[in-house]
């Protein structure tokens, strides 16, 4: 279908959740990358492409597409997909601040 010119942001959802599927984080952050570049307000593709950060160890942009993503929701009225994704958000948000170092004396 891409190869026909009959891109959308559905088929890029569909093939970025496929790769993660196959855990082929790169692929799937690709084709969900496109899926917001041409809806930002898909909420469920921001829901999978914070996914495939996560997956591929990129804590702060998973963080971040799930916070744009819980505003795309907000302002589809997709509540249930608002909730999801915040709950991801401050599960990263703890593990995130069990690894880091605590601050030196003094800082």
């Amino acid at each position: 279908m891409l190869a026909a010119g009959r891109e959308s942001p559905m088929l890029r959802l569909t093939l970025g959740t496929q790769y993660l599927k196959r855990d082929d984080a790169g692929a799937a952050m690709r084709h969900l990358t496109r899926a917001v570049e041409l809806d930002p307000d898909y909420s469920a593709a921001w829901q999978h492409l914070g996914r495939a950060f996560e997956r591929a160890s990129r804590p702060e942009e998973a963080a971040s597409a799930w916070r744009r993503g819980i505003d795309a929701a907000e302002r589809r009225g997709d509540a249930q997909a608002a909730k999801v994704m915040g709950v991801w958000l401050r599960r990263l948000e703890r593990r995130s601040a069990a690894v880091e170092p605590p601050p030196a004396e003094g800082s």
